[in-house]
Order: C-alpha cells, then structure tokens, then sequence
C-alpha cells in the first residue's frame, strides 16, 4: 500500500478523539461538504423536472413543431393549407419525429343558460395522438377515436372551462360560431381535462375534424396545419431545421405559402422563463462549491496547525515536504468523500421521495405545476460529484503547503 496513503488513514481512523478542535473541523467540513452536495443534487434535480415538466406539457398539448399558413401567423383565425399524405410522409421521416398529423381550428363561443365563453375548437381526427390528452384528463373519457369523415358531437374541455360554464361530464352544450351568419352547434362533454397552462386551459377545447372542417368551408385536402411531435426536445434544432427546408418559401396548389413555427417561437416566453432556471442552477452551484471548499479548507488547516508535533518528529525522521503534504492531501480527500457520500444520500432520498410522494406542493396558477417537479439525472449526479472532487483536489493543495513551513525543531516542542 501507498505509505502516504496508509499514514492518512491512520491518522483518519483516530479522528481527533484527544482533540476537540480537530473533531468540531471534521464535522464542519464534512457538513459542509454534504450540504453543498445536497443543495446541488437538488437544485439540479428541481430545474430539470421543471422544464421537463412544463416542456412536456406546452408540447403535449400542442406541438413541437406546426406547419401552418404563413398568414396564420398574423391572423387571430387560422387560413387554410394543404397538408398532404406526402408531406405527411416525409416530415415523419425526419429523424426525432413520433408524429404529425393534421389539425383544424376555429374560434368560437360555448353558452349555456348562465354562462358563455370564447374558445378555440380545435379538431382532430382518429390518427390524431391522444396520449398527452388522456394522461392529463381528470374526469371522463375519449371512448370513441375523434373523426374526420363524421361528427362525434362529442367535446373535451379544460377543467377551467367546466367551473366557470358549470359543466360536467355528460352536459349538453351549444356552440356558437360567428362569420356571415350565426351558425350553431350541440355538444356533449365526453371528458374534462387540466393542464394547469392557463393559456391553453382558459380556451382550448377538443372536438372532431369533420365539424370543424365543415365549419371553416375548407376544400377537401385543406387544413389548418400539421402539429409535429418529436422525441425531446434535444430534437427541435435539427428537426426544425429539416422541415424548414422542406417547407418554407414553398406554396400548396392554392398558392397559400407554407410557415413552420416551433413551440419556442409561439410560447417564448415560457421557455425563457425556463432559461432563467438554468442561470439561477449555475450562482447556486457556485455559491455550494464555495461553500464546500471554504469549510474544507479551514477543516485542514486545524488538523494541520493541531498535528504540527507530529509534522515536526516526522521530518527529524528524514520525511520531505512533500510526501507529508500528500499525507495530509489524502486525509482531506477522505473527508470530501465522506461528506460526498452524505450528501448523496441526503439529496437522493429528498428527491425520491418529492418525485413519489410530492410532499411540496406549488401554486398551479403561478408555477404550472401543483406540486415541486424533480427529475433525478444520473449523468448530472456523477458530474456534480467529479467536479467537487477534483475542485476540492485543487483547493486543498494550497492549505497543505503549510506542512512545507514547519520547522522540525520548534515543531517537536509545539504545545
């Protein structure tokens, strides 16, 4: 064994039992060392799952990618394109891409006897992805797949939408719609849905394709766009990219020309509020680090200046500065490990039992989430940890050049 080495732990081992300063600095810097672990296991965890949770929300519910009407862009109503079996085709080739299938929308009004309301119906058919939907459905259920050849007179509405018309699975509900003339439409709620997103929860409601699409007058193989859906979002750059190219500056046989906007571009600022987060991460894990290494520098400091005589006998023994000074090194890293290995724990276990039993709960209106969002990352876990260690390495290297200034004679009669 590495004599260094095996001097350090026995030193370790005695842990300063005859020495209270040197035990209140073991503790200190262990403390130290676990709670900056901990805070930075979780800070990092917190982050995560709030934008994983958030982004799968804005994306579930819409899209990460639409291919639209350029002029719907500008237009409060959505303008016709046509979105064809081939373009279809291609766009599900790109890789990263789940899905894209078509969507029709329209504005309009839903009024019952003592209420009324301005939503956006937006239609969508049989091969439409549902599986976002019905994991965020609080009551009632899609039994019947959404048409785009016949009507379902079924609707979906937001759980907002239901408190405020006094709905509930089973009503019967009129729709208004408003162009040249009034025209007018029944439907039953089939099921409630809550996302706790106030922008889609406050007007978006589900119905079939066919009514919508007869409502808005299309052609047959118009629409109002495609929504495309992808892995993650570490997919949109190049995915967007791609249908970019294929796309833009490109026209239908209509000569409507063709836009594809991502989630980012229509909801910007709920992803920089999101890039905020990572800015906050980035002072609170300076600010642990700073604090891992101040108490641990100080920690050896103590030891050092409390085992002087023993620094000093050492070297009358012919030892060098710098075997002893690895000596000391390799005490301080088993401190860092021991406090690594604590606040590990500490951390962990905080954030699986948030992740399963959500014990901090959040404002929904406020946050989007009701309760503290954690997503645990093992690869984020081991860096937090490597980067430690080896800051920690580097700063402890400057404490132990102390050792190099003791003078074995003085040091033998120290007290």
């Amino acid at each position: 064994m590495n004599f260094e080495l095996f001097l350090a732990r026995r030193l370790y081992n005695q842990g300063g039992e005859r020495r209270r300063a040197s035990r209140s600095a073991i503790v200190i810097a262990t403390a130290g060392v676990a709670l900056g672990i901990a805070i930075m296991v979780i800070s990092v965890s917190v982050v995560l799952g709030f934008k994983y949770e958030v982004q799968r929300k804005v994306t579930g519910i819409g899209s990460h990618i639409q291919v639209v009407n350029y002029q719907s862009l500008y237009d409060t109503e959505s303008q016709p394109i046509v979105i064809s079996d081939k373009l279809l085709q291609h766009i599900r080739r790109i890789p990263g891409v789940t899905s894209a299938q078509r969507f029709c929308t329209k504005t309009g009004m839903l009024k019952t006897d003592d209420s009324f309301q301005g939503v956006m119906f937006k239609g969508i058919d049989a091969d439409y992805d549902l599986s976002f939907l019905r994991s965020s459905l609080v009551d009632g259920e899609i039994v019947k797949p959404f048409s785009a050849t016949q009507s379902t007179g079924s609707l979906v509405v937001s759980r907002m939408l239901a408190q405020q018309l006094h709905l509930q699975v089973g009503s019967r509900v009129y729709a208004y719609f408003f162009d040249d003339n009034l025209r007018a439409r029944r439907f039953t709620v089939s099921a409630i849905y809550e996302t706790n997103l106030t922008e889609y929860d406050s007007r978006l409601v589900f119905c079939d394709m066919h009514t919508v699409h007869r409502l808005l007058g299309y052609e047959a193989d118009q629409s109002s766009g495609a929504d495309v859906n992808l892995v993650d979002m570490e997919h949109l750059p190049a995915a967007s990219e791609r249908v970019m190219r294929m796309v833009n500056h490109q026209q239908d046989r209509y000569g409507s020309p063709y836009s594809s906007p991502t989630i980012r571009d229509q909801y910007s600022h709920i992803f920089a509020w999101l890039d905020l987060l990572d800015m906050n991460v980035i002072v609170i894990l300076v600010l642990m680090l700073a604090v891992a290494g101040f108490t641990t520098i100080s920690g050896l400091l103590i030891i050092i200046l409390e085992r002087t005589q023993f620094i000093g006998i050492m070297k009358a023994l012919g030892a060098a500065n710098r075997p002893l000074r690895h000596v000391f090194l390799w005490y301080a890293l088993m401190l860092v490990g021991r406090g690594l290995v604590v606040g590990n724990v500490l951390g962990i276990a905080f954030c699986l039992l948030q992740q399963h039993l959500g014990l901090i709960h959040l404002d929904a209106a406020t946050y989007y989430v009701d309760s503290v969002p954690v997503l645990l990352s093992w690869p984020w876990v081991i860096a937090i940890n490597v980067i430690t260690l080896l800051l920690s390495t580097l700063a402890l290297l400057l404490p132990t050049l102390l050792v190099s200034r003791i003078r074995p004679a003085r040091a033998i009669r120290w007290e």
